[in-house]
């Protein structure tokens, strides 16, 4: 038994878009959306401050970010449905006044529980702003500005990632990390009042209320939690290794063939999976995911690396990290243009060699890269990001019927935060192992007996003796060991970034495998017809 198929909603002509309204209500939007993606990363800069406010323990301090994302995988999808069911402009007004309530909940915490509490309801709830913004920029503006709303949206996405740590880290220290949760409370209030009376994009279809898949929304919501939950939390409980790890992984197969067949055989399914059925919607999803891993891959291997390695300050690192985020945003209205002009093909496989090339550079990483080498390093890769970003995003929608826009923006979101949990928690994990590694190829080859080790440590002693140490010997063959364990580590960052470097060369291929598509109209040439 199959649904009655409603047309798909015209898209909009130039002529009778009233833009005044258009620009404030999607800008509206666009502040939501900047504000969900900002939280997910300023609080990361604040979590020792925050351990200490609510007295958690290091274990329990983790999950202020993992309770935030966990459930903010199931609205994602899930927003489609409600869009299509009570309309944009209400989904995402619940959504943003419901984020907004919960952050001040959670800036009010007195205990890691209700911490805990706050940033679950905070992640469910606003998880329908970013992919409400995406569906919006696709099915309200008409064809020849939707590269301008595009990409609007990918500077954003791009952007608040990376300036989220440097924010949080300033604002824990001038005021407190309270003031992390309470300053979404500004930008909410103004994108409420934005889309409230500007925002009234499209109306809902009610008849959907009825033959709800129940099944299919527990097999989706079983599914996507524990996939996030053994993407978030494997690498630090050894993997297999840990009973509860293993046997969530074998629900999340279950649940998702199941969630698979029940969307494939019901006859009103919660997500539409048929877009799979186009090409260019398949592979723009691979390519989104390898977007997603190197955004949020390289912004977690940075940071680490330039305080772990560089013993950089908080101020350093935010001040490396933000010519990436610079990148973006110069790069975002250039390549509009680009876009525009060119099959999306091409642009997609400038950006990922961009990423691979800028990626690669950080295999040859070393204890004396300063901040020159890692801005050169940042600046490739903010500039393929953006790139790749907008450029797959245009493919990936523009083949699509008007009636699938909002499921694949979901699906879009989806696979770009999914990926880019995997990329962290596989980065993680090789950090880990390949210190091991090269920890004992280095040992293997200088050895405590060796003439270069004992011409170190000679000297590391004398050093020690002119310090006044009390055990200068001692003392130098704890700082040989600590030497062989940084370039250990060392070696293991540049394997993490070859790895990114790869994954962006993969991604460059499968752009050419794309079916051409027609570059979308350019509006300046619109206006002189």
């Amino acid at each position: 038994m199959t649904d009655a198929v409603l047309p798909a909603a015209a898209a909009p002509s130039e002529a009778s878009v009233n833009w005044g309204r258009l620009f404030l209500g999607f800008g509206g939007m666009v502040i939501g959306q900047f504000m969900a993606i900002l939280d997910i990363q300023i609080v990361a800069a604040s979590l020792p401050q925050i351990q200490a406010g609510i007295s958690a323990s290091a274990d329990q301090v983790s999950w202020i970010q993992t309770a935030y994302l966990i459930p903010e995988v199931v609205m994602i999808p899930l927003s489609a449905y409600l869009s299509r069911l009570w309309g944009t402009q209400r989904v995402f007004m619940m959504s943003c006044c419901g984020f907004v309530i919960m952050s001040v909940v959670a800036g009010m915490s007195t205990s890691i529980e209700f911490m805990i509490f706050a940033r679950a309801l905070q992640g469910f709830i606003g998880g329908a702003m970013v992919p409400t913004v995406f569906a919006t920029a696709f099915t309200a503006f008409p064809p020849e500005r939707r590269v301008t709303a595009n990409v609007i949206t990918g500077m954003i996405v791009t952007l608040a990632p990376t300036v989220g740590p440097t924010l949080g880290g300033h604002l824990t220290e001038w005021l407190s990390w309270r003031w992390l949760f309470f300053i979404n409370v500004g930008p909410g209030l103004l994108s409420l009042f934005l889309v409230g009376r500007y925002g009234d994009f499209d109306k809902g279809d009610r008849s959907l209320a009825k033959g709800f898949d129940w099944f299919g929304l527990i097999s989706m919501t079983v599914f996507l939690i524990s996939l996030q939950y053994v993407v978030e939390e494997g690498a630090k409980d050894n993997w297999f290794e840990d009973d509860i790890i293993l046997w969530l992984t074998v629900l999340t197969v279950i649940s998702g063939v199941t969630f698979v067949w029940r969307t494939l055989t019901y006859f009103k399914p919660l997500v539409q999976l048929k877009a799979f059925s186009d090409r260019n919607f398949t592979l723009g999803i691979l390519m989104t995911s390898v977007s997603g891993a190197s955004l949020y891959g390289g912004t977690f291997l940075m940071p680490l690396y330039l305080g772990r390695i560089r013993q950089f300050s908080a101020a350093e690192v935010g001040t490396t990290m933000l010519v990436s985020g610079l990148a973006m945003f110069l790069t975002g209205p250039a390549i509009g243009r680009v876009v525009r002009q060119l099959d999306a093909r091409i642009p997609m496989i400038v950006g990922f060699s961009m990423i691979a090339w800028g990626m690669w550079l950080g295999h040859d990483i070393n204890g004396e890269w300063g901040f020159a080498e890692f801005a050169i390093l940042q600046a490739f890769r903010g500039c393929g990001v953006m790139i790749a970003m907008i450029a797959t995003t245009q493919l990936t929608m523009s083949t699509l019927p008007q009636d699938m826009i909002k499921d694949a923006s979901g699906m879009i979101n989806l696979s770009r935060n999914t990926a880019g949990a995997i990329a962290m928690a596989y980065l993680s994990t090789t950090l880990t192992t390949q210190t091991a590694v090269h920890m004992n190829s280095l040992a293997s080859r200088v050895t405590i007996a060796s003439v270069e080790a004992q011409q170190m440590i000679a000297g590391l002693t004398a050093r020690m003796e002119q310090l006044g140490v009390s055990d200068p010997a001692g003392a130098a063959r704890k700082a040989f060991h600590y030497m062989l364990n940084q370039q250990a580590s060392i070696l293991a960052f540049g394997d993490g970034f070859q790895v990114l470097a790869i994954a962006g060369a993969l991604a460059a291929v499968m752009a050419l495998f794309a079916k051409p598509v027609p570059a979308p109209p350019d509006p300046l040439l619109s206006e002189a017809h």
